[in-house]
């Protein structure tokens, strides 16, 4: 009897002694790993600073951290006095992403700040360094996964999701489709969510097909610009395989955003809506830092649309602080 109990005793034992940390999920801010419990009210798509000069010449050279800071902090104190916790940078690497930057936003605010790993291949290419030309998927894939386990350049920031960008149309481009490749590649190793600058349902799908046929499960995906989506039923096709719909332009069309979330509402899509502002961008060669535009439109105009639309707290609180949560979470390994 004794011989039988006891390898069933010791692998109770190694199990309850396991590290629990090992099956648990976090977020990945620029400041370290964050609980998603704490995650709290989140905008999913900002930018501090882009810099549209070109991939071979922008650089750090290219702006001074601390006139960014003074010309955007007061916009961050705005958001975090509305509840904002946690602010998704989404400006890609080559277009002016600063992790540095954005540490000492989050210690001088209390906001914590995701940036990403990924490159930017929209706008013909322009944003995309040459060797992204001449390397293939799993190359570029190894840059990105490297990141995730050394950090951003010398900085020590890990990336906490993957941010590409694809040229419109139903039919990618090959480099287009390398992209959406090393990012698939790039997932399964970190678990990293995949965030594509997109638009029309017809794009988003054919980067969907590549993703699939690596072996990446839609709900890992986040279809960027939805709102260009003029069919609201492919909304429907979104959410039923489980992409995230992002909605994240409310600075440019509240009322368009208003008609997508009603819509998402009344045919119980919420679940699968992310809902964000695509704002800020100081912008390096521009007086001040060009015409910065603030993250208030969500809770000074659609909100309170939403509110007499029926919207309920609840509801509201699965957009804003739910569903990012849920997005956004790595499994730890």
């Amino acid at each position: 009897m004794k011989r039988i109990i006891l390898p069933f005793l010791i692998a109770f034992l190694f199990f309850s002694c396991a590290d629990p940390s090992a099956e648990s999920s976090y977020i990945q801010s620029v400041s370290g790993r964050v609980n998603p419990e704490d995650m709290g009210l989140t905008l999913i798509h900002e930018h501090i600073l882009v810099d549209f000069i070109g991939a071979d010449s922008t650089g750090y050279h290219r702006w001074d951290k601390d006139s960014v800071v003074q010309r955007v902090l007061p916009f961050l104190e705005e958001i975090k006095s509305k509840g904002v916790k946690t602010l998704i940078e989404c400006t890609p690497s080559y277009l002016g992403k600063d992790p540095e930057l954005l540490q000492k936003l989050s210690d001088l605010t209390g906001i914590r700040f995701l940036t990403n790993t990924g490159y930017y291949g929209a706008v013909g290419g322009k944003y995309l360094p040459e060797h992204a030309y001449t390397e293939t998927a799993s190359e570029l894939a190894a840059r990105w996964i490297r990141e995730f386990e050394e950090g951003i350049e010398d900085t020590g920031v890990i990336p906490g999701f993957i941010k590409i960008s694809v040229n419109e149309g139903a039919e990618l481009s090959d480099m287009d489709k390398k992209l959406v490749k090393a990012a698939a590649l790039t997932h399964q190793e970190t678990g990293l969510l995949i965030v594509s600058h997109t638009g029309p349902w017809s794009t988003a799908k054919a980067e969907i097909d590549i993703l699939m046929a690596e072996g990446v499960d839609p709900s890992n995906f986040v279809w960027v610009h939805a709102q260009a989506e003029k069919d609201f039923e492919n909304y429907k096709k979104a959410a039923e395989i489980g992409v995230w719909i992002s909605l994240d332009g409310i600075v440019w069309d509240v009322d368009g955003h208003l008609e997508r979330v009603l819509f998402s509402k009344e045919n119980g899509l919420l679940n699968q809506v992310l809902l964000s502002h695509d704002a800020g961008w100081y912008s390096p060669g521009e007086p001040d830092g060009g015409d910065f535009k603030g993250f208030n439109a969500l809770f000074d105009e659609l909100i309170p649309k939403m509110k007499e639309k029926g919207f309920t707290e609840d509801e509201l609180n699965q957009i804003l602080v739910d569903n990012p949560k849920r997005a956004f979470s790595i499994k730890a390994k």
